[in-house]
């Protein structure tokens, strides 16, 4: 649940390119085929009406009742994109997090810092100031 919260908040990649292979509509708007679109994961990842008013709130419980549950549609939460062309590195980036959160969590007991404000940066995401974590050894 941390992870894919994390993933949430702050996804690998910005945004994704992808081609119609026919003609489309989405919405109201008609897209020809062969049309190049940009989908911003971020704007998916932090939009109210997919994840509640709570949407900028680190709250890993969202994932309590898996993926599907977390939100309104299953399909905003892309953080390595989706379908047959979703990350090939997708599942070692998830082992290699679980891992090592699990290495941390043995060895140290972590609180954020009292002036810590969550503030995502979209580009590269990160937080804006830094992630303002106080690590204690156990």
């Amino acid at each position: 649940m941390v992870i894919n919260e994390a993933l949430r908040l702050y996804q690998p990649a910005a945004a994704t390119i992808r081609e119609t292979t026919k003609e489309i509509v989405v919405g109201k708007v008609r897209v020809p085929a062969n049309t190049m679109l940009l989908l911003n994961m971020f704007d998916v990842h932090h939009n109210a009406e997919y994840w509640g008013p709570d949407v900028y709130e680190f709250k890993p419980e969202r994932f309590a009742q898996g993926i599907v549950n977390a939100c309104s549609t299953s399909a905003a939460f892309i953080p390595f994109s989706m379908g047959p062309r979703n990350c090939v590195g997708q599942n070692f980036a998830l082992l290699e997090a679980r891992i090592i959160l699990a290495l941390m969590l043995q060895r140290f007991r972590f609180s954020l810092s009292q002036g810590y404000k969550h503030s995502p940066f979209n580009v590269m995401i990160q937080p804006a100031h830094g992630m303002q974590i106080i690590f204690e050894k156990l």
